[in-house]
């Protein structure tokens, strides 16, 4: 389909890009990397052809632009004209990478936004070309692509692909049915997912938790939805439900001598630990350690690599970030902006998820990646922030109320003294640049330590977290829109 039933190399890019929105790329990943290989003055197709190369990590300047930049080195105002052209440049400006910050790319982003704000306020809705149209516009303002979960994108897009004219019925038809197929992979991974959570008793044990196991599932299919890819959901599923369990034991039930003793128990990673800890933690603490010696216990058969050493550490690192903050709240201190990033980029808990993840999608682990794992490297730490800025644009109100420790809006309007909007202004801000960070890593020499599947998950999970937190806590406070993305993607098919 790729290969041979297109030539011009417009209609090859935009069958890339319907494959990509409607979600079944992965079965023609070859035949797309042959063409992306062989690409390397519509404003359309060149943006078109930047953001796919850069999406794939080929390298490509931004200097190709400069054919539509006037003598002024501004947007060329005759752009403006070519609604699909300005909606493509306005995609395209999202895969900058921090050298690029102060060039064409940064002036694109706020030439296209305005634009095609005022375009979308000042101008009803028309014929059907019009209302499609329109309808990206303001999905892409919402959210851009780049920034989207790709299985959100993929279900929303199927709905609007079927009612373009220009519709190719055979892969209309091929993403409805790949995506009810992946659904049932997914639906398969909850039954297994829900009777290990039966079988493990602890929703019974530890009733002031937060039971989200549906929730859970849908990060793991946020991180890598392939259906190739079940055992790897399942067991961050697993890991996922732990987080939550142990953070609402820091965060809402614990008293601080009690913290510290759990803390000292998952550093030692003993059983004997037990001994010391309080009923209810003590079953927990039993759980935990179960499910991940058993992980590591499976990665030793199947690479005899002792990674134990790896997830204990990260699970430590954890805890010790939980206990900060409940130190800092207990103490009633309120950190800077700084000191809060220095220990939330941690207690976010992602990058000990991000570890499980490595060796769970990882054929072959060098000791060059296991030696990175350290400190953890910039793909990681730059994941995590991302994820942490937008946790905090989402859950920091309804966090305070319940008495946690300020979040980064909270920390920046206490030492700049500025309103709540402005310092949200500002995370949006750190948002936005750490994604140029995040671009210019997933290029860099450091990712030949890692497989592309490990890459490509920390590039999702940060998509998700701004899907799940772009109008509030969607995790821990559901609202009607969540509920029904969480349907759609997993329990809802595709009427075809």
């Amino acid at each position: 389909m790729v290969e041979g039933s297109v030539e011009e190399l417009d209609v090859k890019l935009e069958l890339i890009d319907n494959l990509e929105r409607l979600g079944v790329t992965y079965n023609f990943k070859n035949e797309i990397m042959q063409i992306l290989k062989s690409v390397h003055d519509q404003i359309y197709s060149t943006a078109l052809k930047f953001r796919l190369l850069r999406q794939h990590d080929f390298h490509i300047s931004q200097d190709i632009f400069n054919n539509f930049k006037d003598v002024n080195g501004d947007v060329k105002q005759s752009i403006c004209n070519d609604r699909e052209g300005l909606l493509e440049l306005y995609e395209t400006s999202f895969l900058s990478t921090e050298s690029e910050s102060e060039t064409t790319l940064r002036n694109v982003t706020r030439f296209t936004e305005a634009h095609l704000k005022n375009y979308v306020c000042n101008h009803s809705c028309g014929d059907q070309y019009n209302n499609i149209m329109m309808e990206l516009e303001v999905h892409a303002l919402e959210l851009p692509r780049h920034w989207m979960m790709p299985r959100l994108e993929t279900r929303w897009y199927i709905s609007i692909y079927e009612r373009m004219s220009n519709a190719n019925p055979l892969l209309l038809e091929l993403a409805k049915l790949d995506f009810n197929i992946v659904q049932a992979t997914h639906q398969h991974d909850s039954k297994i997912i829900s009777r290990w959570w039966k079988n493990i008793c602890l929703a019974e044990k530890l009733s002031f938790s937060r039971n989200r196991l549906v929730e859970n599932l849908f990060w793991a299919v946020g991180s890598n939805f392939e259906p190739q890819h079940s055992y790897f959901r399942r067991l961050i599923t697993k890991i996922i439900v732990f987080v939550g369990i142990i953070d609402d034991i820091y965060d809402v039930y614990g008293a601080l001598d009690e913290l510290k003793l759990f803390t000292l128990a998952v550093q030692r990673w003993d059983i004997k630990a037990m001994e010391d800890l309080p009923d209810y933690m003590k079953v927990c603490y039993l759980a935990l350690i179960n499910t991940t010696n058993e992980m590591a216990y499976e990665v030793l058969k199947k690479h005899d690599i002792n990674v134990l050493p790896y997830l204990t550490k990260s699970w430590t690192d954890l805890c010790k970030s939980y206990l900060q903050e409940a130190r800092w709240y207990y103490n009633g201190y309120k950190p800077n902006l700084e000191e809060y990033m220095d220990n939330g980029w941690i207690s976010i808990a992602v990058p000990m998820v991000l570890v499980h993840a490595l060796f769970l999608v990882t054929n072959q682990i060098t000791k060059e990646a296991l030696n990175s794992l350290t400190n953890y490297p910039d793909i990681i730490r730059y994941s995590v922030t991302i994820f942490r800025l937008n946790d905090d644009l989402g859950t920091s109100s309804d966090e305070l109320k319940k008495g946690d420790v300020p979040k980064s809006i909270q920390c920046y309007m206490n030492e700049k003294s500025v309103l709540e909007e402005e310092a949200r202004e500002h995370i949006r801000f750190l948002t936005k640049e750490t994604w140029k960070f995040m671009n210019s890593t997933a290029h860099c020499n450091e990712n030949s330590l890692f497989c592309e599947t490990f890459v490509e998950i920390t590039k999702n999970i940060a998509t998700t977290a701004h899907c799940m937190y772009l109008n509030g806590d969607s995790h821990g406070i559901q609202n009607t829109d969540v509920k029904n993305s969480i349907s759609n993607i997993l329990f809802h098919p595709i009427i075809i």
